[in-house]
């Protein structure tokens, strides 16, 4: 079944004409990656798909309802979470305040468990849960920022950059929680410079170039594609 389905959205910057097009789907219980080198438009895309950003033309349908008309506050309540470029955690805050307020959309009563929950599949968010949020290591902190967003309990996880900026054994760790949030049964829209990573735990890819859809399909058979390669593997 489609969860999301993207049909051919335009977005502009003033008169930059940022997004050309862009159409794309993503079925429940898929991993889906948006792959391209920067500056090809893989945030605008996912920002608008989030309602930070609306389109010019197009549309942006979650479980058939067109979103453009949803105010970008009640997106989350429609269950969709984005974890942004640059984790935005509240840097003043607690661990664990910084979960309350990703849990902001449920009742107070579900808050509790569902910040155990995640101190469960983040162990090393439960020994920081007192400490301020800014103070933690880059990989602490992009699990922060994926546990908040998990808190509201989303149908749909949208994963902006999750490895940029970690070291690499922090990005194989990013990604083992990754996999195993699909495997939970999680369905996940991820942008990912690191195109090696995205397509080897994705099922489906598109890549993007200048705002239009280049390709796509099976990740697999776009990891082993010699133009997909060439131009975002090293190879």
């Amino acid at each position: 079944m489609s969860l999301l389905k993207i049909d051919n959205i335009h977005v502009y910057y003033g008169a930059i004409h940022a997004i050309k097009g862009v159409s794309f789907e993503v079925n429940e219980g898929e991993i889906v990656t948006l792959i391209g080198a920067n500056g090809a438009g893989k945030s605008t895309t996912l920002n608008t798909v989030s309602g930070l950003i609306k389109p010019r033309s197009g549309n942006v349908l979650f479980e058939d309802k067109s979103l453009l008309k949803v105010h970008t506050s009640k997106v989350v309540s429609h269950g969709m979470a984005l974890c942004p470029e640059g984790r935005r955690i509240f840097q003043q805050m607690t661990v664990k305040e910084n979960l309350e307020m990703g849990g902001y959309t449920r009742p107070d009563k579900e808050i509790p468990d569902s910040i155990e929950e995640m101190f469960t599949r983040f162990p090393r968010l439960k020994e920081r849960e007192k400490q301020i949020a800014g103070t933690l290591s880059g990989g602490e902190q992009q699990m922060l920022a994926m546990a908040r967003a998990l808190m509201s309990k989303p149908k749909l996880l949208m994963l902006d950059e999750p490895s940029m900026g970690l070291a690499p054994i922090l990005v194989e760790q990013i990604f083992e929680i990754i996999k195993e949030l699909h495997e939970a049964g999680v369905t996940i829209l991820l942008v990912e410079q690191n195109a090696q990573m995205a397509l080897s735990i994705a099922d489906r890819a598109y890549v993007l170039e200048t705002g239009k859809i280049s390709m796509s399909g099976n990740a697999d058979e776009l990891l082993h594609n010699d133009a997909v390669q060439k131009a975002y593997l090293g190879s």
